[in-house]
């Protein structure tokens, strides 16, 4: 606890000198607890400077990642946050404490993965130090076609979320994909357990993969042509926290009502495919070129192929290729 008030503590006064003996009388702690929260800090990679007669500071453009730093930003008290410096993968965790009876609104937020997943059981890269991954488990008492809706939701809180930080615009490709500068900058994955009793989901688990910075040694060289970062060298002060939080509580209210009109037209005014080609891919099949033409209420996109034929498209149906992307 005296870490996570120590921390607080020097947050809230970023590039500033807080003394020993003020954290000491504020917190009800030993100057000796003191020296021993810095220490712990310091190890999990805060970059706290300490100097005799004036104390210790923690630099403002620190970009540590930590549950204490997300709470700081919240909104919502309904989150409960949980931080895992490395995980297999945010969404299997969490999948399994669903199975376990975990509560709606507990987020799981990690530096690092080393099983990302993203859909059709690819892979995601997610490294340490450059990365925002975080997953967030909901429990809508909702018809299992609504998934789409909520992967709907979690597009906009993380275009939103960036643009406060950033100034800058992302664009979302349908379904679940975020680009910047025509490059993939996020990844989402919904996944939910159905009721089959009663046809309705009895879990969903949201997962987000943001690349915050370009990654040490830069992507590998298999991604680099397709994959870039939302905020590149920006020196934005604890930036993963800070979008972390502004992602939950932009996510948790836009999930309230999945259905509202305000969302759906939020998220076709970021669609970067209407009007474009495009490619269907289909597994097993000859990519199929057409034109995307709208987006349908449900989120299905309807696109006319090359002998004028209409269809709607619907999410885990296909991937599609922007052409001139």
């Amino acid at each position: 606890m005296t870490k996570e008030q120590v921390l607080r503590t020097l947050q809230a006064h970023p590039d500033a000198f807080v003394s020993g003996e003020a954290l000491s009388r504020e917190l009800s702690v030993s100057r000796t607890a003191v020296w021993k929260a810095v220490d712990q800090l310091r190890q999990e990679g805060y970059p706290i400077e300490s100097v005799p007669r004036r104390g210790h500071r923690l630099a403002s453009g620190s970009d540590v990642l930590s549950a204490e730093g997300i709470r700081r930003y919240l909104a919502h008290d309904a989150l409960e946050v949980r931080f895992f410096p490395t995980i297999s993968s945010t969404n299997t965790v969490l999948r399994q404490m669903a199975l376990e009876n975990a509560p709606a609104g507990l987020a799981l937020v990690a530096g690092e993965q080393t099983a990302g997943r993203g859909r059709l059981g690819r892979s995601f890269f997610s490294p340490a130090r450059s990365g925002l991954y975080l997953s967030l488990l909901l429990r809508p008492d909702t018809p299992a076609a609504e998934s789409t809706l909520l992967t709907s939701c979690a597009a906009v809180a993380v275009a939103e979320a960036i643009e406060s930080l950033a100034h800058v615009q992302p664009r979302i490709k349908w379904v679940n994909d975020l680009l910047l500068n025509g490059k993939k900058i996020c990844g989402i994955l919904t996944e939910a357990g159905l009721d089959c009793e009663t046809g309705r989901m009895s879990y969903v688990v949201i997962g987000i993969g943001i690349n915050t910075r370009p990654p040490e040694g830069d992507f590998p060289e298999a991604l680099s042509p397709i994959a870039g970062s939302a905020f590149g060298d920006l020196p934005i002060p604890d930036l993963r926290n800070r979008l972390a939080a502004q992602v939950l509580d932009r996510l948790l209210d836009y999930a309230a009502n999945p259905g509202s009109d305000r969302l759906f037209e939020k998220y076709r005014d970021r669609l970067m495919v209407l009007g474009k080609p495009i490619l269907i891919l289909s597994p097993g099949r000859d990519p199929v070129p057409a034109l995307a033409l709208d987006l349908e209420r449900d989120y299905g996109l309807r696109v006319r192929d090359e002998k004028g034929v209409e269809q709607v498209l619907h999410s885990g149906e296909i991937s599609i290729r922007v052409q001139d992307a």
